[in-house]
Formats: C-alpha cells, structure tokens, sequence
C-alpha cells in the first residue's frame, strides 16, 4: 500500500477519488492544472460569490450521504417564505405563478415508466400533446443546458424532471457558501489525510508506478490517455450574473418554459454572498444550434427583464459567460449512463467525472464514479501488495 495512487484533476471528482482512496489506507498523490483546486465546483471571490458551475446537492442520493458524514455540506441555508413564494413560470410570452395545466398533469404522473428508446418529446407528446411536451423539456433544460432536451432518451428525461419537478418535494440542499465552501472542506480533509497535492502542475504523460484516476474533463482524458472512444454529448449555454439593489417585485426561481431559460436567486437562502441590501442572481439560457453566443446572451437578457424588472438600473454587479459540457453526459435515446466510458479502462487506469458510467446527474456522477474509482484502484494495490508484485 506504499506504492502511491495517483489522481489527475483536482475538481470535484478528483477530491472524491483522493479523499476516498487515503481513507482507505493508500497513499495518494494529486495533480492539478490550474493555481486551486475545485474544478467547476470553485466560485468567484466575494463580495459577490457567483459559481462556474452547479450551487444546489440534492440530498437523495449516495453522494449526498458520503458527503454529509464527512461534514462537508454542514452550515445549510433555506429560503424564507416570502422568497419560496416568488416561484415563476415563462409560458406563452407570459410570465405566471403556477405550471400550464398540462405540465401540472404530467408533474402527478410520476408513477409512469418512460421507455430509454424513445425521445423525450415523441414520448411526451403521445400523452399530453405537442405544446406540453416541449414546455416539459424546456422546464428540465436546467439541469440538460440543451436547447432540445426534447430529443434525449425518455427515461432520462423523465426521471430529471421528476426529481426536479415531480409531486414529491426535491430533496434540494443549499450549503452557505456553496459549492466552494464544500470544496474548501474537502481540501482540508485531504491535507489532513496526507495527500500530496501539486497545483499548477499539468500531467502530459501517465504515471507508470502505481494505479492513476484520470478525474479530468472527458476530452483532457481523451488526450492525456490516446483514447478515441472517450466521447459525450453534452449541453451548451450562456450565463448571466446579475446582483441588484433588493426589490421586492424581484422573482426568486422562475422556469423558462418558452425557451428553457432558468432564473435563481443565490441570495434568497444565503446572504452572506452578496452586500447588504443586494440581490445575487445567476440566468441560464441553452444556446441553439448555430446561434451565437451574443444572440443567446440577449435572449437571457429578456428573461432578466421579465424577472428582475428594471434590473439594468440597479445593478451591482453584472458577469456574462458561457458553460458548455458543464452538466453531466446527456443520454440520447437508445443509451442510459451504463453506455458511458466506463471508470476502469484497464492496466491500472480509472475514469472519474460527471461523463463516465455512474449514476446521477451533473455533479453527483463525478462524486459516484470518483468513489469506484478509487475503491477498484485501492483494490489493485491490496491485490499487488498480497501477490508481491
């Protein structure tokens, strides 16, 4: 167990995988490429504290409770009342407090069983019409960043839309701070467990004495490891951070069901990223096939107009940007998570990060392919150590 294991990428994913491996014994070495660690899970330093990527756990999950016993999603914050209260939905041009009729009665139908074959919206239509279909994958394109989540696998879809969406209440989790302040107890856990970290350190060629967790973005490890096969569909779309003076007429949550824009409040649960007095939102639009990046930022734009009225007079705070791949693999029809590149590519490499085969969505698929990974790679030592390899 004195050889080390080493882990490629210090994101969520890599942390997992480093954390995980040193709990069980190993040694455990950790490069990463840029000047800190935390991937797509960092954050923006404050006064404003806006995310590169996901905010939100939900907490139903395998992933959640190898967190949460770990400390590392302590220090919860939930929205007031008043802030749940400003829920929204864009449809038709319009923007109302509660779903169509037709996404309310598919949201009660979460005992049915969408077929893998199938797309989203073929599946969705045969049952509650073409209108409703699109609004249902446009309400789930936060989770996708796909401008036609319609065209994924049904079960994928649908299954997204039920945690999300469904009757029961989502199991949603905010930690103040973030994902940064998860990120930051993770690198705490791992020094303490003596893990050697090497940052701004870029890994060109595999190491050959010991097993290695390749936790990078998927096309990083199709380069870093020669392999073609290594591929995913993803999503694509712009981000806008917007923090204004506080203002009551101000919408906290609002889904897009016209184009499958999304708006989010970071401070109705957390106000200690933001000044006194100011509102932190972040808008997410999905950009179309050959649209540009400026034609999706103002179609964002019109949705902050909609939901944060008069924002471009009180604002305090303003970053656009654009996330492509940043949510998870999306599984067209016919394929589930099992056809993703599998974590075990053979002679002692795993795969970790939220495109290989694992359960989940979005961060949760890093967080369950990194603890395989480094539970085979732990298990490939112990086998070396007994056969005195």
């Amino acid at each position: 167990m004195n050889t080390p294991i080493t882990v490629i990428g210090g994101g969520l994913a890599g942390l997992t995988a480093a954390i995980s491996a040193a709990e069980a014994g190993a040694t455990v070495r950790l490069y990463e490429a840029h000047a800190t660690l935390g991937g797509r899970a960092r954050a923006i330093a404050g006064p404003y504290v806006a995310h590169d990527g996901a905010h939100v756990f939900y907490a139903d999950g395998p992933h959640y409770a190898w967190l949460k016993k770990r400390g590392f999603v302590t220090g919860l914050g939930r929205p007031s009342p008043i802030s749940a209260a400003k829920l929204g939905f864009r449809a038709d041009g319009k923007l109302r407090r509660v779903p169509p009729t037709g996404m309310l009665r598919a949201q009660s139908r979460k005992w049915l069983k969408a077929p893998v074959d199938v797309d989203f919206h073929t599946w969705a239509a045969q049952r509650w019409g073409e209108h409703t279909a699109t609004q249902l994958a446009n309400a789930i394109s936060v989770l996708t960043y796909d401008a036609d989540t319609g065209r994924l696998s049904a079960a994928f879809v649908w299954d997204l839309f039920q945690r999300a969406l469904g009757p029961k209440v989502p199991a949603v989790r905010w930690v103040r701070g973030g994902w940064q302040r998860t990120v930051d107890r993770m690198v705490v856990r791992a020094g303490e467990l003596g893990v050697a970290v090497e940052t701004g350190t870029r890994v060109d060629t595999l190491p050959t004495d010991g097993p290695v967790i390749v936790a990078t973005e998927l096309e990083a490890a199709r380069r870093l490891l020669g392999d073609e096969t290594l591929h995913a569909t993803g999503g694509f779309a712009a981000l806008l951070d917007i923090a204004v003076t506080r203002d009551r007429r101000d919408r906290s949550i609002v889904f897009d069901l016209d184009e499958g824009g999304f708006h989010e409040s970071y401070t109705m649960q957390d106000d200690s990223i933001a000044p006194a007095g100011e509102s932190l939102y972040q808008l997410q639009m999905p950009i179309r096939p050959g649209e540009s990046r400026d034609a999706a930022h103002h179609r964002l734009e019109a949705l902050a107009d909609a939901s944060i009225p008069d924002w471009r007079s009180r604002k305090t705070f303003h970053r656009k940007a654009t996330a492509k791949n940043r949510t998870g693999a999306l599984d067209l029809p016919g394929t589930t998570w099992r056809d993703r590149p599998a974590v075990d590519r053979g002679n002692g490499v795993y795969l970790a990060g939220d495109m290989v085969a694992a359960p989940g969505m979005r961060g949760e698929i890093s967080i369950n392919s990194a603890l395989i990974a480094a539970e085979s790679a732990v298990a490939a030592l112990r086998t070396r150590t007994v056969s005195g390899a």
